[in-house]
């Protein structure tokens, strides 16, 4: 997006929805906040230490939220040495159970993550209201195609648009008849085509902030595709504040796919955003294997910064001229470096690998320093 150099690239730009904002801890989010990117801790919430220790490798990776589960009383009164421990605010998972809700409200929780109608009675909401009212929490009402209440399913026969955004609302007007408005929205499934349709009715109807997701997405290849094309598609289209990847894998690698997909779209940016070809018989290195050594000698550097690797001159220099870092495959095992796009030096195989970590650590130190700017501001590409 070149909403800093407006109409550089305008296929590239983005109008993202207007909506209100709202604080999640000391993160804001909608209102022209950046997207924030959250997941959820898979250990037991009563296991303090592995909780901590899992949120800590979250943060690493860049996490800006994270959400636990807090099913049970055993869980809520760990919640607070997790949230003194945690560098980032705590989202507090709660269903059924709305003394959870009070527990994890007064335990430190930034966010309460309910679904209004499995919580009970509307005194109960209440209650759940003003204890996330006196401790400063916000409120994620969670709508989820496979667990639709029962009078939607007759109404509609199926999970649908309609039903989701018929809950969603539902539920947002339970707690505006309590005089709450600080929460923000999901209508996640599975499907991503019913998914994306919900969230765009939804975009229509409310103008609080989004937090986007394509629910029980699968695992790390086949969740992150279904991800990228749902979440993707809807941020394309300038809707959703916040966003989780569900994945079956671990809760770090949902935050690093979650900001690939940021960085797809150039909403945000973070680390080593690295250029690939996928490698044929013309290529002068090893792209593959090369590319997997930079990124795993990278992934500590959160500078935004581009790296492109390519194998061979067809298309090597051209995308070279586009990143910070360049490196094209040449003969006998000498391959030529650009910087800042331009034809700089070449290196040998047997260097090749730590001398291009040397480069990239050393334009980041630049970039932060402000003595350099990153290609991809130049280029309209970075956030």
């Amino acid at each position: 997006m070149s909403d800093h150099n407006p109409g550089l690239r305008p296929w590239r730009d983005i109008a993202r929805r207007t909506s209100r904002q709202i604080m999640v801890g000391a993160v804001p989010v909608g209102g022209g906040a950046p997207i924030s990117v959250q997941t959820m801790t898979n250990t037991l919430t009563s296991d303090a230490v592995a909780t901590i220790d899992q949120i800590r490798r979250c943060e690493e990776a860049g996490a800006d939220l994270i959400r636990v589960s807090c099913p049970d009383v055993e869980s809520t009164a760990a919640l607070g040495k997790i949230v003194r421990a945690a560098r980032i605010p705590i989202i507090a998972d709660i269903h059924f159970h709305y003394k959870r809700a009070l527990e994890a409200a007064d335990a430190g929780a930034a966010c309460l993550r309910i679904n209004p109608g499995n919580i009970g009675s509307s005194e109960r909401v209440g209650e759940v209201v003003r204890a996330a009212k006196a401790n400063g929490c916000a409120i994620r009402i969670g709508v989820n195609a496979g667990s639709l209440e029962k009078d939607l399913l007759e109404k509609y026969g199926e999970p649908c648009p309609e039903a989701l955004v018929e809950s969603a609302l539902d539920h947002i007007k339970l707690l505006q008849d309590h005089d709450f408005h600080d929460y923000k929205v999901a209508v996640k499934a599975s499907d991503v085509f019913l998914a994306v349709a919900a969230y765009a009715q939804l975009a229509d109807a409310v103008d609080c902030p989004l937090h986007l997701g394509i629910t029980e997405a699968g695992g790390l290849i086949g969740g992150t595709v279904k991800s990228a094309l749902g979440i993707g598609n809807l941020l394309w289209a300038g809707i959703g504040d916040t966003i989780r990847v569900s994945l079956s894998a671990e809760p770090e690698e949902e935050v690093r796919v979650g900001y690939e997909i940021l960085k797809s779209l150039g909403l945000r940016t973070r680390g080593v955003r690295v250029v690939s070809c996928p490698s044929c018989a013309r290529q002068g290195f090893d792209v593959i294997r090369t590319v997997q050594a930079l990124e795993e000698a990278l992934s500590h550097i959160k500078t935004p910064m581009s790296l492109s690797v390519l194998g061979c001159v067809v298309n090597g220099p051209g995308e070279a001229r586009e990143t910070d870092i360049g490196i094209t495959g040449g003969g006998n095992g000498k391959h030529m470096v650009f910087l800042s796009g331009v034809t700089d030096h070449h290196v040998e195989d047997a260097d090749m690998i730590a001398h291009i970590v040397k480069l990239v650590e050393a334009k980041a130190a630049e970039i932060d320093a402000g003595s350099s700017v990153s290609m991809d501001t130049l280029h309209g590409k970075a956030a």
